[in-house]
């Protein structure tokens, strides 16, 4: 029973331990994550402006 008690301790003290530092260590925000150099938002990369035919553009 001691050990069982021990574990418990051990689980609540991990998990508060957890909880105070990785949300500072790795939260960001969706602006900051999906906003890099790879992320292709314009005209040019929409499903319609593609060539998907393999036909030279014009």
């Amino acid at each position: 029973m001691k050990a069982f008690l021990a574990a418990l301790c051990a689980i609540v003290v991990l998990a508060g331990a957890a909880w105070a530092v990785l949300p500072g260590l790795f939260a960001r925000s969706a602006d900051e994550t999906f906003a890099s150099s790879g992320a292709r938002v314009g005209e040019e990369a929409s499903i319609e402006h593609r060539n998907f035919s393999g036909r030279p553009q014009q």
